[in-house]
């Protein structure tokens, strides 16, 4: 039997993998203009660092996260996420003693042993973006325009951004009291994951999947309602500056993020197009997270963007991608010193960065221009002992239908003409 791909993984093929070129591409582009560089961190990390960067309480440290032991018998974790590795090249590197602020992205493979559905895999691919070093709302707004200005960039209009703030450390506890003091008379018709998180990190409970928990929360208290005034202050400012470069967005008090990292800003892009995925893009502050990986204080925020949701995404949209595989030109012969004569060709082409295809399987004549058809090159030439002799080519436009004779020597600057 055929050994396949371990569940929740996918393949990229050439008839779908330029598709993926295409959005990476554009986002390299757009971070440069932001001033952001690249960071390449490795594909698994210490344990530690997930279960100090992203929550002991999360369902990721619980649940989802690929850990096993290395030869030197040291825990080792496949990275579900981006911005914990991250941050602890931020403070391994000693990024942070340099002038602030520092400015990474990384598109990077994440693994969560997830229930494989619509836009999520166990191996997923991510767009990620970290700004460390200032606490002023600037920086979260200019992530956010960064993560919207690249949405809209790949042609995707039907998004929403939503954004709220889950407090700080002086707010957050007021908040969590009045919280549980709402849920605890519901506290025996929770879901198990809602009663585990009761005591653990009670704001979960706003977003929890169970429809019954959805039930119970409907009325619950919003940490909006709670938070302090330098949380206020924030909030107020993250709005005044997302006003200022003219995005949208709706405030949604049930937005807190899945992981523990996150203070005041948290916000999400949204659409209903994949099913019950609908969040593309989610992100936020963490003022505490390098410390508590074990480095200074320093703030940052950022985002992650599932890649493959995306694509998903620009698929219902019907967004028509430009295949780059198709080749600029096709060479098809008839006879051995013709087929020499194309290859010697089809190489000079190739070097002077003309895309050829060229048949090797030694077709003949009409199976080499099925072959082409196929392709569908933009151009197509025929070689024979005539054309060789006489040291030309007659070039066809496969679109037009138009061809004409032309020195074999110019073919080149025909084609690029």
């Amino acid at each position: 039997m055929a050994i396949k791909a371990p569940k929740g993984t996918k393949d990229l093929m050439p008839k779908d993998s330029y598709k993926m070129q295409y959005i990476e591409r554009e986002f390299y582009e757009l971070c440069r203009r932001y001033g952001f560089g690249e960071v390449r961190t490795p594909m698994f990390e210490s344990t530690e660092l997930f279960s100090r960067g992203v929550g002991e309480t999360t369902d990721i440290v619980q649940k989802e996260m690929y850990t096993f032991e290395d030869l030197g018998h040291r825990s080792i974790t496949l990275k579900p996420e981006g911005t914990s590795p991250a941050v602890r090249a931020f403070i391994e590197s000693h990024d942070y003693a340099e002038m602030q602020p520092t400015k990474y992205y990384y598109d990077t493979p994440c693994f969560r042993y997830e229930r494989p559905q619509a836009g999520r895999l166990r191996e997923f691919h991510q767009f990620g973006v970290e700004n460390f070093g200032t606490p002023d709302m600037m920086a979260d707004a200019e992530v956010i325009a960064l993560a919207s200005d690249f949405i809209r960039k790949v042609g995707i209009e039907d998004v929403e951004l939503h954004i709220n703030s889950v407090g700080c450390r002086e707010c957050r506890p007021v908040y969590r009291k009045a919280l549980q003091d709402y849920l605890r008379p519901y506290y025996e018709d929770l879901s198990d994951i809602s009663k585990e998180r009761f005591e653990a990190n009670p704001m979960r409970i706003i977003d929890s999947k169970d429809h019954h928990d959805q039930e119970i929360a409907a009325d619950a208290p919003y940490m909006l309602d709670y938070l302090c005034s330098d949380c206020k202050a924030a909030f107020e400012s993250l709005k005044a500056n997302l006003d200022a470069m003219g995005i949208s967005y709706t405030v949604d008090p049930r937005i807190v993020r899945g992981l523990d990292y996150y203070t005041k800003t948290a916000f999400e892009f949204v659409t209903t197009k994949i099913g019950a995925q609908g969040t593309i893009c989610g992100g936020g502050r963490y003022d505490h997270l390098v410390e508590e990986i074990g480095g200074p204080s320093i703030p940052g925020v950022g985002f992650g963007l599932g890649k493959e949701r995306l694509l998903l995404l620009m698929g219902h949209n019907d967004i028509i991608f430009d295949d780059p595989n198709v080749p600029d030109i096709s060479i098809s012969f008839i006879g051995d010193k013709a087929r020499l004569y194309a290859l010697g060709l089809a190489h000079n082409l190739r070097v002077n960065g003309i895309a050829v295809a060229i048949d090797t399987l030694n077709r003949n004549l009409k199976g080499q221009m099925k072959y082409a058809n196929k392709l569908a090159a933009r151009y197509s030439v025929v070689i024979g002992d005539d054309e060789i002799e006489r040291g030309v080519v007659t070039l066809k436009d496969m679109k037009s239908g138009e061809q004409k004779e032309i020195n074999a020597s110019d073919l080149t600057k025909e084609i690029e003409k």
